[in-house]
């Protein structure tokens, strides 16, 4: 399975939770290569701040260019699960990533203004839909404030969206700064914590979304 986080929005913590969602995955058993596609390479300088000591969960490969289409396809016959830290504008680079995958996840935070931002990216995974059916999306609540009217009435927000909204929602934690810094996961740095907790609730419901569905007998 390939996994996109797409959002041409910045802010909205796309790279946290690429690299967070590939450790959940690692941590479960399954195989993951964690793929930088954004030219800023936020992901690849997240894997170098790791210490030379601590063994890292998956490897983290840049490939940032417009070939990622032709080329990820066959880097991901040897893992389980493939996630792509994607490119935070509409570019070719984009639609490329957007037409690699087989799941596109769209990271936002819990406000309508966020919604409105992802009009060009729901636009260009719409187009590539004509070409690969197959493909699907959703939106995954990410920095939801906890305890907050917007926290607890999010789903209200999104009830006209373009693309499903995953039930599993991530809040805004410390610990997902405390732990990149070094160059650790959540699932590492603080696996009881509720952070991890709703990283591997929202990685179950990325699978669970992928699953086909049963045609009626």
């Amino acid at each position: 399975m390939i996994i996109g986080v797409l959002n041409q929005k910045g802010g909205v913590g796309k790279t946290t939770l690429s690299l967070n969602l590939a450790a959940a995955y690692a941590t479960s058993g399954y195989r993951v290569l964690l793929v930088d596609a954004d030219p800023q390479g936020s992901s690849l300088r997240w894997s170098s701040a790791r210490a030379e000591d601590v063994k890292p969960l998956f490897p983290v490969v840049g490939m940032a260019k417009p070939s990622i289409r032709r080329e990820l396809p066959e880097l991901a016959k040897d893992y389980d699960v493939v996630v792509i830290d994607g490119a935070p504008r509409v570019t070719d680079l984009g639609r490329a990533a957007i037409m690699a995958s087989d799941v596109i996840l769209m990271p936002v935070q819990p406000s309508p203004f966020d919604i409105w931002a992802t009009e060009d990216t729901v636009q260009l995974i719409r187009e590539a839909q004509q070409f690969k059916p197959s493909l699907k999306a959703a939106f995954a609540i990410n920095r939801k404030i906890a305890n907050t009217a917007i926290g607890r009435d999010v789903v209200d927000a999104f009830t006209e969206a373009a693309f499903p909204v995953l039930d599993s929602q991530v809040c805004q934690r410390v610990v997902y700064a405390e732990s990149a810094v070094q160059g650790l996961s959540v699932v590492e740095a603080a696996p009881t914590s509720e952070a991890a907790r709703e990283i591997k609730a929202l990685a179950e419901s990325v699978i669970k979304f992928n699953k086909p569905e049963r045609k009626a007998a």
